[in-house]
């Protein structure tokens, strides 16, 4: 417990300079974030006995920044579909073609390059204000939604919420967590607004469009939790690596966040 309180101190004393820095700074430690995510998802459907191709993603994966920067964040949609193709005709061509590795090695594609290209773009976005508020949402509401869920699951008990995929997690903590991440986002949003110039404060979301945010970004989170728990089930893993003592791997740790952060990408393409 105590490695695991250290650990979770630092990783998040780190957050926090990369918060400060923002920009190139932020996009450039995303994006190396989300390469040793996704390596270890690939790592692990391969110990589960798949053949997922992944050199298709990782050609997108190196295409998507200067594309990104040259074109827009538009790019990245033509780009996550000529992965996906290219993806599905290695598998097609192969002498024995499988279903499931087809549909294994787009995976990853959609559900840790596509969450962590929206961080990326996020951490580009000006002015300043509206880029550190983008992201505090995307790192700070799951992260203390799963504590309230984790304080109130362990004390409150009661009915389990997915017992086949994640037997610990139980609907109190559910719905606790739901409770912090709306919290969670109401408070970033005072705290923006009373931080905020008054030209920013025009691009900043609105009190009802934060709570919204926490509470379909705090579902997606759970969600995010428990597709990584199911990952780890099928291929029988406890965690993805050991890189964080007590954490686990970098999946382990930003599994819900790669969700939340499709969430609040969207809100940034709609309004």
């Amino acid at each position: 417990m105590k490695k695991r309180v250290i650990t979770g101190v630092l990783l998040a004393a780190a957050l926090v300079v990369l918060l400060v820095c923002g920009g190139a700074v932020m996009a450039a430690a995303a994006l190396v974030c989300v390469c040793v995510a996704m390596q270890e998802e690939y790592r692990a459907l391969k110990v589960a006995g798949n053949r997922p191709v992944a050199w298709p993603t990782w050609v997108g994966m190196v295409l998507s920044i200067p594309l990104a920067v040259l074109c827009g964040t538009q790019v990245l949609v033509p780009l996550m579909m000529g992965a996906f193709l290219l993806t599905s005709v290695c598998v097609m061509f192969r002498p024995q073609p499988r279903l499931e590795d087809a549909l294994l090695s787009i995976m990853p594609l959609f559900t840790v390059m596509l969450p962590g290209m929206c961080v990326v773009a996020m951490s580009l976005i000006q002015p300043r204000g509206l880029q550190a508020t983008l992201l505090l949402l995307t790192f700070a509401t799951p992260c203390i939604g799963d504590m309230f869920a984790f304080f109130a699951g362990s004390r409150l008990r009661g009915p389990k919420f997915c017992p086949a995929v994640s037997p610990n997690k139980t609907i109190s903590g559910a719905v606790a967590g739901l409770i912090g991440s709306l919290l969670t986002a109401l408070i970033i949003g005072l705290a923006a607004y009373l931080c905020a110039t008054p030209g920013t404060r025009l691009l900043l979301p609105t009190w009802w469009q934060y709570a919204l945010i926490g509470i379909i970004g705090g579902a997606a989170s759970q969600m995010g939790d428990l597709w990584a728990s199911m990952v780890k089930r099928h291929c029988g893993l406890k965690d993805f690596s050991n890189l964080f003592p007590g954490h686990g791997g970098m999946l382990d740790r930003i599994d819900s966040i790669l969700f939340m952060a499709m969430v609040v990408f969207c809100f940034v393409l709609i309004i």
